[in-house]
């Protein structure tokens, strides 16, 4: 175990064997002289080999860079029989640890996942068209099969806008707004995904609805990215040469020469191609007019549509102002209401009382009145039953003439008024007893 991982720290340090390449081909590759690295060497140094390069990882980081993405994903193709996932990884060792490798055996082919784009670069760069155990291999950058395309960006959405509007749909790599060569915006963009159904969500999900990033109601347009490789192209080495390779490359690059049969039809082709690019730019002002038409008419549709929240606010405005009188006047009525059952209250409460003083003061005047009357009631009946005569006097007092019968005591005992005086004011209770021959006195 310790003698492998001695090994495998070898190679990292120093890369892996590599056979030098036909002297043609890197005369082609590095017509300059110098090594991988674009240093300058001679020829006759031994330490000139690239297997004495080491790499400073470090060095190739950003800050701020995402890690083992999509973007540095290598594809490794033509591989020996018999590869493995192993094999691939010491081959790749001196450019850091990987996170990926897979290998198809059958098809002799495989991707493996470096930590940064720089270093993809480098080992792209170095081990393209290398030998790898008598073979000479192929290295690319894999497709990024959750990439998406981004078109009729507003002229405000900047990277930073763009991934946090996507990052909606699942995590994201990377989000670019592709510009010009002055800066300039140019209404594209490129979301890249860290999976294919985050992708694929999005693409759906834009494709079904209308996504906007800005207030402008403009709704941008979501494709899968064509995944195109600027650097390498097509070099000759990688052309079909079957029958039909043979036949167009009998002739080379010329013009045509007017009045021959190339030439004719080579004018017709121009022609064709004319038109074609005449419509296109037509469909394009017809486009453009029917934006600005649109815009004019969305401008004209705003302002509508804010006068009517305008009145619709308004109108909620007033209801809210008509409840709120409604419900002012609803207590102003309660008020009223209550001040008039507390009056009417109040009111009762006096009658009430004043009627019954003045009843406790007719009861009084009452009792006063019968009282008086019933004594001379009792009077008259006891001065008429013994035959006597009451004469009034002039000071109000009873003067009363008396026969000699009616002075009998035994007559007079049970009699209120005893020997037929005169009372100048009443006296309750039971009568006084003064004896046959004496006189009452005042």
């Amino acid at each position: 175990m310790q003698e492998n991982r001695g090994h495998r720290s070898e190679q990292q340090n120093h890369g892996p064997p590599r056979q030098p390449p036909n002297t043609q081909q890197e005369q082609q590759r590095n017509p300059s002289g110098g090594d991988s690295n674009g240093q300058h060497t001679d020829a006759g140094d031994p330490s000139s080999s690239n297997a004495g390069f080491t790499i400073d990882l470090q060095n190739f980081r950003k800050p701020g860079e995402k890690t083992y993405t999509q973007r540095s994903r290598l594809f490794v193709g033509n591989l020996p029989a018999g590869t493995t996932e192993e094999d691939v990884e010491n081959l790749f060792s001196k450019y850091g640890k990987p996170s990926e490798v897979f290998i198809n055996k059958d098809r002799g082919f495989g991707f493996i996942r470096l930590e940064t784009r720089t270093l993809s670069s480098i080992a792209k760069a170095e081990l393209d068209d290398s030998l790898f155990r008598g073979r000479q291999i192929r290295v690319r950058f894999a497709t990024h099969g959750a990439a998406l395309t981004v078109k009729n960006l507003p002229q405000f959405v900047s990277n930073e806008l763009l991934e946090e509007a996507f990052s909606v749909f699942g995590p994201i790599e990377r989000a670019i707004v592709i510009v010009d060569d002055r800066g300039r915006p140019s209404g594209k963009g490129i979301v890249e995904f860290t999976n294919k159904p985050s992708a694929r969500k999005a693409l759906d999900r834009c494709t079904e609805g209308a996504f906007l990033l800005t207030a402008f109601p403009r709704p941008i347009t979501v494709e899968p990215m064509d995944q195109e490789d600027e650097d390498e192209g097509l070099p000759e080495r990688l052309v079909n040469k079957n029958a039909l390779y043979h036949k167009e490359r009998e002739q080379l690059p010329r013009f045509a020469q007017p009045g021959t049969f190339e030439y004719e039809y080579a004018m017709r082709w121009k022609a064709l191609m004319e038109m074609e690019k005449q419509q296109y730019e037509q469909v394009e002002r017809n486009i453009k007019e029917a934006q600005e038409k649109l815009e004019v008419e969305m401008e004209a549709a705003r302002h509508e549509h804010q006068v009517m929240l305008m009145r619709q606010d308004l109108l909620r405005r007033q209801e809210e102002l008509r409840r709120m009188e409604e419900a002012h006047n609803q207590e102003v009525q309660k008020r009223k209401q209550m001040e008039l059952r507390q009056e009417e209250e109040r009111r009762r409460r006096e009658e009430d009382l004043r009627a019954h003083t003045e009843d406790l003061m007719r009861r009084q005047q009452g009792q006063g009145g019968n009282f008086s009357e019933k004594r001379d009631a009792d009077m008259r009946m006891q001065m008429g039953g013994q035959g006597m005569a009451v004469n009034r006097s002039p000071m109000g007092g009873n003067t009363a003439a008396a026969g000699p019968a009616s002075m009998a005591p035994n007559e007079q005992g049970s009699a209120n008024n005893p020997g037929g005086l005169p009372l100048p004011f009443p006296r309750p209770g039971p009568p006084i007893d003064f004896g046959a021959n004496k006189r009452r006195r005042f």
